[in-house]
Parts: structure tokens; C-alpha cells; sequence
């Protein structure tokens, strides 16, 4: 099957009524399991070669030599590309591109500045030449010593952090909020560097005809990013097609554009023939993006009664030599407690490594572990119990702007979640609980916070002249149901059964489906898959009403309804038609609506908009080699309308498995001498296995939330992460009676404070 064909021809799945609110079974599924789907990778031109990054060993100096005659002599060799013979682009590499571009290394020049930047790319008729001609260029460098921690880093002021937020936001008299507090406490915590490690490496596929140029390759933004790759290279947007029908994950990985992917297009050019590049695992390690590391201290004062007088969060974010993403972590704290007084601020280092980037949750995940460990450490100071504490502390509006909340069921998912967990039975002190086996028990919870944003998308609707129906938006799939959620939405504007909607996605020339990230895609594409439905309804229902031979003729001030491939007069459901046969009497052979989605400015301002939950997890410790296993995990999350609650909580559960590995497991160790990093694998770089994922529910708490969206849709892929981290590392605290504030948490550390 052609990525054409795939991207555009999804088996239907026979389960008549069941569009959106129904727990509908992935469409692509089948095509997954049996290994039918096509990912970037598996496409292969006529007349394909193979590029292969040669990555930096060193972390900071300059390249002194390749030797690149040796590669040229292997046998199957084509083209070795260095930066003294690189093509020139159209666009800078140097600078940033608009929307949230990032900086690349595209061999502009022999500086090195982290490890594993590329520094070469040999071109062959295999793989395996291309590998080793690679291996022959045996690089010489002039080395620097480089900067790899936080003793040795360039601190600075950062003007903005993530994707354009303030690094600074205060409200209120932080100074006076802790005068006025009756205790204060204050403690330091260290989140690790994190890479994606998505199953699907970055890969391209780039074919180039003339100054046309198709790309197969995994990609979060298709429209975004074909816009960019034409600015790279000079060419019109609409002479670029990206094919993107699966992606094997991507985290926030796969909607920035990164040097690897532009080099193997940039490779097709230069060689004149289709060009396949795909980084191997240990090559992600950098130049692709990641967490970047964090180290925060929280500061919060609370008055005799354990209410908040002032909270104080300030991260130091460690970024590039040359680029400026710093981790929002301190913004978390803006978002969920009632002080009258508070401050985030962050502070940026520079290091010798690859720019960070988004990656799930990015601010929230990092912040939150924090947050939420410094709530739990301020509920001990007061002797209050941390569910008691966080209802004590609970906001009603906006803590920053005092804009009411779009819709806020946090108080639901406390009371939810505390109920099927038996918070209630948890006793006050820590090291009190034992099982049966002699293990420490511990309980521990936290709040989880994301925002919902809406991102600009557009769609189109074509009902045929069979009453069936064709929707298409340039929407993508990376694992989170998109193919299925969205046919939903699109089935329940249409008036159809799922199985009559055929959907078309994971192209660049179809209509732009906005970004994949943020959790907002199916609030994004969803909402103008809608509205292209019900542009086509309303284009129908205007044909009806005006045809003397149609039961539903001079309904127009009445009005008409649709269901089932039908439209009803709204006062008289006896009188009704299908669609077909109004189609076939007026002559047409289909009807074509389009729609777009945007969020309303008025409502931005407004209101804030988050979703939310609260989650409870228990460990088990061992008392004698303090090793750390999750033993239960229960999350209540309020995040709007559901559209496919069998996909929700799909999500919601790699939320909070995600959350396991960030408290216990994940972390990207550094050796400080050169900059490598030593677990650049799946077998050192610890993630959860099945055997480390302990019981979970998931309980979607109903939400109606009339301002986020027509739809009232919200996001959940990465609130999941939030609360997790904290709920786990409090379950330590609570088992155990020993505080780890550095992340993951380690049974040395547990062990050395016995």
C-alpha cells in the first residue's frame, strides 16, 4: 500500500451510532498490529540512496580534519558532504524561524558545540556503505573543555522561556505575603534531563523533481513545517508535500524542525536522486531536542490556619551554547493555588548540549514534580493533611488574574479520586504503614494542571451523492486516536454513522490541521471538521427546504434536523428525507463544505482555561535494600467533553506511566569530562516495562465547559504527567519518612539517609 493510499483510505469500523462520546476502537489499529501501516522509513523511492549523519564526538571545539578521500574510495560511496562543499540554503540556519523555530546545525561552518551534532553526511547505494564511509572520515578535532553542569555553565537572564512566555510574572507583594506568614518553608529540587525516545526515530524520505520536493517522514505540524522546509530552500510552499499518515510517537519532538531531517533534503538535492536518512537511537541524543534539566527552589509561606500568604518559585532551565529554550517550569505555580502573593521567575544556563525543546508537558512536568512536593512538605510544616491542605488553598479564579476558570471540576476529582483510592483511611504520619510482607507503605497524591489551547486548523466536507461522506483535514496521528476521534466529530456534524465517513488525514496539500502538541488537536481539527460538517448540512437543508417536491419544503423558519443520513423538519419528524435523495433530485453530485476553528479572543481574555485532575499513588518499599516499587495509582481528570473515552483513557494511563518513569526511572546521565551522554539507548536509558506498571484507573469526571470551545473540548495527553510525579515521590516520602528532592528518585539516595 503507497503512503498516498494509507494516508487517505482508513478501514471503517462497523458499529452504526457510534460517533463522538462512544468508546470507538482505534481505526488504524488493525493496520498497526499487523504491520500493514507505513512509517517514514519503510517508503523507498526508485533509485533511493542512504545518508548517514556522521555525529561529533566531542561536545564543544571545532572539526580539524575528515578524512574524506578514504570515504570517497569504499566502494558504493556517492557524495561525502562537509561543510566545504554543502549547497548553499535559501534560509539561514543561524536564525530563528517564526513560529517557534529553533537554531539547527546544517554543516554551516566546522564548529562543534554539543555531542552528537552532525558534522558530515556520506550519501551511498546502501546502508551499510553509507555506515561505513561514515566510520572513514575519522574525525580530528580541536577540543574545549566543555561546560556540562551547573558549576561550570553561563547563567543568564532569559528574556522568555518555552515557547514565548514571560521569564518573570509576579502578582501581588511577595515581600509582604511573607512578612505576614506565620512559618515559611522553602526547599530545593532537580529534575533530570529527558530525551523523547519515541518507538520511530527521526526519519526523511526526500525525493525532489525539479523544485517540487515530496517528503515521507514523521511530523507533528504538516502545514507548519512545509512552510518552513519551502523557506529553507527557496521554493514555493505549495511545490512541498509532506506524507506523514503514522508516527511512531513524538512527544513534541516531531513538530520542530531539526538539522538531521533538513540535511538528508538538502542530500537529495545535492546528489540528484531520493535520499533516505533515519538517526539511529544513540544519534537522538541531541540533536533532535529534549527536557532540558532544571533546578528549582520553592519558597511558601502559610498562615496559622495553613492558607498560602505567599508562594515563590524561581528555576534555573539549562539550555544550548547558542540557542534560548529554557524549561518553563516556574509558570506551573501561576496556575493552581490561592495566594495572595506570587512570583515565578527563571534564570537560563548554557551548556554544551543540544537545544532543548517541547516534550510532553513541557514546563508543566518539571514544575510540577516540584510544586507539588513543596505543597505536600507545607502541609507537614502546618500538620495538615495534603488533600486538607489543597482544599484549604483552593482557587476559585485564576490565582495571577483573577479571571474566573473556563470551567474547573478540580474539586470533583479530589473527591472522586480520594474516594476510590480510601485517601481517607491514610494516616497522618509517615513509616506507620506495612504489608503483609513486612513492606513500607506509602500514600501520597497531587494535583494535575494543563492548559487547553486551540490552535488555527481547517477542514473540508464532501457528502456524495450515495449519502455517504469524505473528510479531509492535514490532521496527524502519533498515537493519541487522532484518525478516530476526529471521524467522530466529523460522523456526529454530518449526521452519519462513523462507518459512513470516510476520513483522509496525514498529508501536507490537504487542509491544514494545525499542530499535533499542546493537547489541543482534537479541540484544533476536531472543531473545524465540524464546522465543515455543518457548512454541508446547512448548504443541503437550504436545497430541501426550497424544493416544492421535498416533505421538508417551507420548513426554513421552522427548521430541520439531521441524523442517520437524514434531515427531519424539526416541529414534525415524520416528514424527512436522506440525504441521497435530495442530492439526486436537485442534481448534484456531492456537496462540499469547509470550516475552520480558532478560539474566540473574547473567551481568551476572559477566562482562564486549563484542565485538571488529581492523582493518588501507593509504593512499596523495601525496608532493607530501599527499592521502590508503585503499587496502585488512581487519577480523576476534568478535561471537558470526552469525544472517545476508550482513547481518553488511553491517554490519561500513558500520563501517569510517563509519571512512573519521570519520579523513578528516566534520566540522561552526562559524563562531565566530554559532554557524552552514557545511556544514549533503550537499554541503559531506563524507562517502564509492563512488570513496572502497577494497578491504574483512570476516572473521567464529568465537565461541561460552554467557553473553551463550541465543542467544550480540552486536551488530555499530557496532564496525565503532572500530578503523577509528585503523587509518587509524596508515596516515598510517606513510606519512608525521608524527603528525595532529586528526580528520579534512586534507592542510594534513600538508602544514604536511613
Amino acid at each position: 500500500m503507497s503512503p498516498d493510499t494509507q494516508s487517505t483510505t482508513i478501514p471503517r469500523h462497523v458499529r452504526h451510532g457510534s460517533n463522538a462520546g462512544q468508546p470507538v476502537s482505534r481505526r488504524d489499529g488493525v493496520l498497526k498490529v499487523t504491520g500493514a501501516a507505513t512509517y517514514a522509513a519503510d517508503n523507498h523511492p526508485e533509485g533511493m540512496l542512504h545518508a548517514v549523519i556522521v555525529p561529533s564526538t566531542i561536545a564543544r571545539g571545532r572539526v580539524r580534519s575528515l578524512d574524506v578521500s578514504a570515504a570517497k574510495a569504499h566502494p558504493g560511496i556517492v557524495e561525502v558532504i562537509t561543510p566545504e562543499n554543502r549547497i548553499p540554503l535559501h534560509f539561514d540556519p543561524n536564525d530563528k524561524m517564526p513560529p517557534f523555530g529553533f537554531r539547527v546545525e546544517v554543516l554551516q561552518d566546522d564548529s562543534v558545540r554539543y555531542v552528537n551534532q552532525p558534522i558530515a553526511v556520506v550519501v551511498a547505494e546502501t546502508l551499510e556503505a553509507a555506515t561505513e564511509g561514515a566510520r572513514l572520515l575519522a574525525p580530528r578535532y580541536e577540543e574545549e573543555l566543555p561546560r556540562t553542569d551547573l558549576d561550570n555553565g553561563e547563567r543568564y537572564d532569559a528574556e522568555a522561556v518555552g515557547v514565548g512566555a514571560p521569564a518573570v510574572t509576579t502578582a501581588g507583594d511577595i515581600d509582604a505575603g511573607f512578612a505576614a506568614a506565620t512559618r515559611v518553608t522553602e526547599a530545593e529540587y532537580y529534575t533530570p534531563p529527558q530525551y523523547h525516545n519515541a518507538m520511530e526515530p527521526h526519519a526523511v524520505v526526500a525525493e525532489w523533481n525539479g523544485d517540487h520536493l515530496t517528503l515521507d517522514m514523521p511530523n507533528q505540524a504538516l502545514r507548519m513545517s512545509a512552510a518552513s522546509y519551502a523557506q529553507y530552500f527557496g521554493i514555493p510552499v505549495e511545490n512541498v508535500l509532506i506524507r506523514s499518515p503514522f508516527l511512531g510517537g513524538g512527544f513534541g519532538s516531531k513538530a520542530i524542525l531539526n538539522g538531521p531531517q533538513i540535511l538528508g533534503i538538502l542530500a537529495a538535492r545535492q546528489v540528484g536522486r531520493p535520499v533516505k536518512l533515519v538517526l539511529t537511537r544513540a544519534q537522538m541524543y541531541g540533536p533532535v531536542g529534549h527536557r532540558g534539566r532544571t533546578w528549582q527552589k520553592l519558597r511558601l509561606g502559610t498562615d496559622a490556619e495553613g492558607k498560602l500568604t505567599a508562594l515563590h518559585h524561581t528555576s534555573i532551565g539549562a539550555t544550548s551554547s547558542f540557542d534560548d529554550f529554557v524549561e518553563p517550569a516556574a509558570n506551573t505555580s501561576l496556575m493552581l493555588y490561592a495566594s495572595p502573593a506570587i512570583r515565578a521567575d527563571h534564570k537560563g544556563l548554557r551548556l554544551d548540549i543540544g537545544t532543548p525543546g517541547p516534550m510532553r508537558a513541557p514546563g508543566e512536568a518539571s514544575g510540577s514534580a516540584a510544586l507539588e512536593v513543596a505543597i505536600d512538605e507545607a502541609a507537614q510544616a502546618c500538620g495538615m493533611d495534603p488533600l486538607a491542605f489543597r482544599l484549604a488553598n483552593y482557587a476559585e479564579t485564576e490565582p495571577t488574574s483573577g479571571r474566573p476558570y473556563s470551567s474547573k471540576a478540580l474539586r470533583e476529582c479530589y473527591e472522586q479520586g480520594a474516594a476510590s483510592f480510601g485517601w481517607s483511611n491514610r494516616p497522618l504520619e509517615p513509616g506507620t504503614m506495612r504489608d503483609e510482607n513486612g513492606f513500607l507503605v506509602g500514600w501520597g497524591m497531587g494535583t494535575a494542571v494543563f492548559p487547553c489551547p486551540q490552535f488555527p486548523a481547517e477542514a473540508r466536507a464532501t457528502l456524495r451523492a450515495d449519502g455517504t461522506a469524505l473528510v479531509e483535514t492535514g490532521g496527524v496521528d502519533m498515537g493519541q486516536g487522532a484518525w478516530t476521534a476526529l471521524a467522530q466529530l466529523a460522523a456526529e456534524a454530518l449526521g452519519l454513522d462513523l462507518d459512513q465517513v470516510e476520513f483522509h488525514s496525514g498529508r501536507s496539500d490537504l487542509p491544514d490541521g494545525g499542530v499535533a502538541g499542546g493537547s489541543g488537536h482534537t479541540a484544533s481539527a476536531g472543531q473545524a471538521l465540524s464546522n465543515a460538517g455543518s457548512d454541508v448540512i446547512a448548504q443541503l437543508s437550504e436545497i430541501a427546504v426550497n424544493d416544492p417536491d421535498s416533505p421538508l419544503f417551507g420548513a426554513g423558519n421552522i427548521g430541520v434536523v439531521a441524523g442517520e443520513g437524514r434531515l427531519y423538519r424539526r416541529d414534525d419528524e415524520t416528514r424527512s428525507e436522506t440525504y441521497a435523495e435530495i442530492l439526486a433530485r436537485a442534481g448534484r453530485a456531492e456537496l462540499v463544505g469547509s470550516g475552520k476553528s480558532g478560539r474566540d479572543p473574547a473567551s481568551a481574555d476572559r477566562f482562564a482555561m486549563n484542565s485538571h485532575g488529581a492523582v493518588f499513588a501507593e509504593v512499596k518499599v523495601d525496608p532493607a535494600l530501599m527499592q521502590v516499587k508503585v503499587t496502585r495509582l488512581v487519577g480523576a481528570f476534568a478535561a471537558g467533553r470526552v469525544i472517545n473515552p476508550k482513547l481518553v483513557r488511553s491517554q490519561y494511563y500513558g500520563g501517569m506511566i510517563w509519571g512512573i518513569s519521570f519520579a523513578l526511572q528516566e534520566e540522561a546521565l552526562a559524563d562531565r569530562r566530554t559532554g557524552r551522554i552514557m545511556n544514549a539507548d533503550l537499554a541503559e536509558y531506563h524507562v517502564p516495562v509492563n512488570a513496572d506498571v502497577p494497578e491504574m484507573e483512570a476516572i473521567l469526571v464529568p465537565e461541561v465547559d460552554p467557553h473553551v470551545s463550541p465543542l467544550g473540548i480540552k486536551g488530555v495527553g499530557e496532564i496525565g504527567v503532572t500530578g503523577t510525579v509528585g503523587a509518587i515521590a509524596n508515596a516515598v516520602w510517606h513510606a519512608t519518612g525521608i524527603r528525595v528532592r532529586k528526580y528520579p528518585i534512586r534507592l542510594e539516595d534513600l538508602l544514604a539517609r536511613r
